[in-house]
């Protein structure tokens, strides 16, 4: 006896008119940008003291930090916008 999970259009819904897809695009593509300057400026200076290897994985967590700090602000000052209309 399974059930399907009720639909959810008002979360749908919410998401759409917060724009979070958006948001998220472009949070994470200003992260990746901002984490593949850093690590390839670690990695081709003269003086490096690790691996590559740590440089590229900081990078993965610098990238998915900055994202999601990115996201979460622009959805908010999307959700501060749509309360204020």
């Amino acid at each position: 006896m399974s059930q399907s999970p009720p639909d959810r259009p008002g979360t749908a819904a919410l998401v759409d008119a917060l724009a979070v897809r958006r948001n998220a695009a472009i949070g994470f593509a200003l992260g990746t940008v901002l984490a593949a300057v850093l690590v390839y400026g670690q990695v081709t200076s003269a003086g490096h003291l690790y691996s590559p290897a740590w440089y590229v994985a900081l990078g993965f967590v610098l990238a998915v930090g900055v994202g999601l700090l990115v996201t979460l602000i622009l959805t908010a000052g999307s959700a501060y916008r749509l309360a204020r209309s």
